[in-house]
């Protein structure tokens, strides 16, 4: 083959272009998702310790200890496990104080990422 055949021919011109491309838009795929799961978490901790501020002021039967509120909480923190350690229990001048600091880890730990911590808190008056 000549230089200007070399040249003209287009042959592999997608792979290439594929190639090139393809790994900025994975990452910006996995960064969607990632925000996704982010606000996710978020929104759990937030309803549970809503729920769990609600149940200490309100129902003495189901959330009369603080372990029982802790317990609450966890429950009802809806998409997550987390453990009944993650969320405090006060009384401050508002009421029924509930708070909750879970650290995330994301899925692309392994890329060094590193993880954060969400914080959520709620106050529901007696």
């Amino acid at each position: 083959m000549r230089l200007a055949q070399v040249c003209r021919d287009v042959r592999g011109a997608s792979a290439v272009e594929f190639a090139l491309t393809a790994p900025v838009f994975l990452m910006m795929v996995l960064g969607i998702v990632e925000c996704g799961l982010l606000l996710w978490t978020q929104l759990g901790l937030q309803h549970g310790v809503e729920m769990a501020a609600r149940c200490a002021s309100i129902d003495a039967k189901t959330c009369g200890s603080v372990s029982d509120t802790q317990k609450y909480a966890a429950q009802k923190a809806y998409g997550l496990k987390p453990p009944s350690s993650v969320f405090t229990v006060s009384t401050p001048a508002c009421g029924s104080q509930v708070s909750a600091s879970y650290t995330v880890q994301f899925i692309t730990t392994y890329f060094g990422t590193p993880s954060l911590t969400l914080s959520a808190r709620s106050c529901f008056p007696k």
